[in-house]
């Protein structure tokens, strides 16, 4: 299971769509390695499981209908928080937008969302420095 989270992008989303491997089961190991490192790491700052695992469990269901959501199906990733995600907490590392959830994605995150990616979460971000 591991290996799976060194896969690519690419080989992750020819190994879901050929069904050698179920999206949810490659969300599977990556859930697993964030709950094995991320305390020590904060790497993820909102890891958003749940849907995730919703969208997995959707993607699985759709290629099971012969449909395709695009290049990245069912493929897990996560944002980086400078990206509006639309529901889900987005802070860029700016403690005054700490309980910020926009309504809409940024281009970039629609675009991931469109090729069919299952967005896990977000990665953390240093906060900016604000000078006077």
């Amino acid at each position: 299971m591991s290996s799976l989270t060194f896969a690519s992008a690419h080989q992750l989303a020819r190994m879901i769509r050929d069904r050698e491997v179920s999206a949810v089961e490659v969300l599977d190991a990556y859930l697993t390695q964030i709950a094995k490192h991320n305390s020590q790491l904060n790497a993820i700052c909102t890891l958003d499981e749940d849907n995730a695992r919703t969208r997995a469990r959707l993607a699985d269901e759709a290629l099971a209908r012969g449909e395709n959501w695009g290049a990245l199906h069912g493929v897990p990733i996560t944002i980086k928080d400078i990206f509006e995600t639309a529901g889900l907490r987005t802070t860029a590392g700016y403690i005054p937008l700490k309980d910020y959830v926009p309504q809409q994605d940024a281009t970039a995150v629609a675009r991931l969302r469109a090729a069919g990616a299952v967005i896990m979460g977000k990665t953390n971000m240093a906060e900016p420095l604000v000078t006077s």
